[in-house]
């Protein structure tokens, strides 16, 4: 579809390397990589390996319900990083694309008092994102079709209640 733009796993192997090399060439050394779950748990791990940080943490954060749907603002989901774990640290947010910049400003904000310092990476940057990434490795204002998210699921997760 030429209205997307597409990324194949071979690409993204390209595009972790040369976010790394971005972050390294700017000198910045991150404490740990916080990935924004889902998309940007794959991109935190590809810049862990080539940052040489093994300290990546999670956060869950709900926005997108489908292609250009979301709700009306992002919310945080259990479990939240710990401010202990973060204290003091120099922390390098990851996501596969800031698109409207909400979800990274969420997470952004929620680190900003309790970090050293705080950036951001991203495979894609939107023209309308409230958030101007430190390192960014395409910007577009297409749709992207990321490798780990054009095919249906296999199967549909249904939620459970658990026994407390």
């Amino acid at each position: 579809m030429a209205d997307r733009e597409e990324l194949t796993w071979d690409l993204f192997g390209t595009a972790g390397r040369e976010l790394a090399e971005q972050v390294a060439a700017d000198g910045f050394e991150p404490d740990l990589i916080l990935s924004i779950a889902r998309g940007g748990l794959f991109v935190a791990g590809a810049l862990g390996y080539a940052l040489d940080v093994k300290n990546l943490h999670v956060m869950n954060v709900e926005f997108y319900t489908g292609v250009d749907q979301r709700l009306d603002m992002p919310v945080v989901l259990p479990p939240v990083p710990s401010a202990v774990d973060l204290a003091g640290a120099r922390v390098l947010v990851a996501d596969d694309v800031a698109d409207t910049g909400a979800t990274l400003k969420l997470v952004r904000d929620f680190c900003s008092d309790k970090v050293a310092e705080v950036r951001c990476a991203v495979v894609y940057q939107k023209p309308r994102s409230e958030v101007d990434c430190e390192y960014v490795w395409r910007h577009t204002d297409r749709w992207i079709n990321f490798p780990w998210s054009v095919l249906p699921p296999v199967a549909r997760h249904r939620p459970r209640v658990l026994d407390a």
